[in-house]
């Protein structure tokens, strides 16, 4: 596998296309194909350097291994034997959430942010050798597919008959019929739309990007609201019925059970600001394998303004930062808007960094926000 550059590029990611009419045209509407999205676009990482992440038990991996009709699936972390023992063909490693641990990733992922940061999801990098793949299937969500190093074949197209093979570790189609048939080089660039079926299948050893968003389906949504209602319930009282009579029927649960559990059900309240509230703390939640550790030594207040001033300061590239009209919301936690300096914060968030100069212009209030969330590891002073 040759080494993959670490460098981004940053043409037009649309050829002559402008994004808004990718958008009007194409976005959850129909397939496109990108030849030369990124020119001399050859990964984010070497071969070796993914390999080295499905290693580490705090990143999600998958192997997946096509030996003749059959399927198997094992999941990380991995052992460098298990990589060893890997046949010459029909296999794909695939390595989630490399933006937490690539700032190259990272950078290919914000390539995107002309679309919402809470619809952003993830990079996955997959490496497969000749005939690698995970057979044909349909995703729930928007996705874009860059080449990186060597060639990967695509069918794709749209399939009312979504039915899958029984018996299987992963979820291939029963029926495949695809509507296209493209071979994608190095810069090259695929974007599908949710449900659309596609089958990749390397050509030569190869490295592909995926570009995933966000789609939280209604039920994990709700699940997760009642979840966040559930943590910040107190309701006072108890059932009591000191009016009890006794019963011929003592299976039956009485009428009068029912209302007063009733009515005490009825106290649970939410409200839109509480809704939007929830959702802003649910959108900036972190991975589940992401821990943040407090820097050592870690600056005092003084030391960090004068570096910050100096250099300016960045998010952390696993911290979510997400605002509305009435609140910020950073790693899962909701914060009100501090008095004033808005917008230093604000921009930090669409920009995710301040420059030296914003630094030095932003207002206390805002500057204590920033050396609380240094101190936690959610921003770092900008390399120098």
């Amino acid at each position: 596998m040759p080494a993959a550059s670490q460098e981004v590029p940053r043409p037009p990611l649309f050829g002559g296309r402008s994004i808004p009419n990718f958008l009007r045209r194409f976005w959850q509407k129909d397939a496109l194909l990108v030849r030369a999205a990124l020119p001399r676009f050859r990964g984010v990482m070497t071969a070796r350097q993914l390999a080295a992440l499905a290693l580490r038990d705090d990143v999600e991996s998958r192997l997946v291994v096509r030996d003749g009709t059959r399927w198997s699936l094992a999941h990380g972390p991995f052992r460098r034997a298990d990589f060893a023992a890997l046949p010459e063909r029909n296999w794909t490693l695939l390595v989630q959430g490399v933006n937490l641990h690539s700032a190259a990733a990272d950078a290919l992922l914000r390539r995107f942010s002309f679309l919402p940061f809470a619809r952003l999801d993830d990079v996955m990098v997959s490496l497969a050798a000749p005939g690698g793949g995970v057979g044909p299937h349909v995703d729930s969500y928007d996705v874009f597919l860059l080449q990186g190093a060597g060639r990967r074949r695509w069918r794709y197209g749209r399939q009312p008959d979504l039915a899958l093979r029984p018996g299987l570790p992963l979820k291939i189609l029963r029926r495949f019929v695809p509507q296209h048939d493209e071979v994608l080089g190095p810069g090259d660039m695929l974007y599908l739309p949710p449900s659309f079926a596609h089958d990749g299948t390397a050509i030569d050893a190869c490295m592909t990007c995926s570009i995933g968003f966000r789609a939280p389906a209604a039920n994990e949504l709700a699940t997760a609201f009642l979840d966040w209602l559930r943590d910040g319930l107190a309701l006072p009282g108890r059932y009591a019925d000191p009016d009890l009579r006794a019963t011929g029927e003592p299976a039956r649960i009485g009428r009068t059970m029912q209302r007063r559990c009733a009515q005490m059900l009825a106290s649970i309240r939410w409200d839109r600001a509480g809704a939007d509230r929830f959702l802003g703390a649910f959108l900036s939640e972190p991975k589940p394998t992401v821990f943040y550790t407090p820097p050592a030594p870690m600056l005092s207040r003084a030391s960090f303004r004068a570096a910050a001033r100096r250099r300016g300061v960045r998010l952390d590239r696993r911290s979510q930062l997400l605002y509305d009209d009435r609140q910020l919301y950073i790693n899962g936690t909701a914060l009100q808007w501090p008095a004033s300096g808005a917008a230093a914060l604000r921009r930090l968030a669409n920009e995710r960094a301040l420059s030296p100069a914003a630094v030095a212009a932003a207002t206390p209030a805002a500057f204590v926000l920033l050396y609380d969330w240094y101190r936690h590891g959610y921003l770092h002073p900008d390399a120098a």
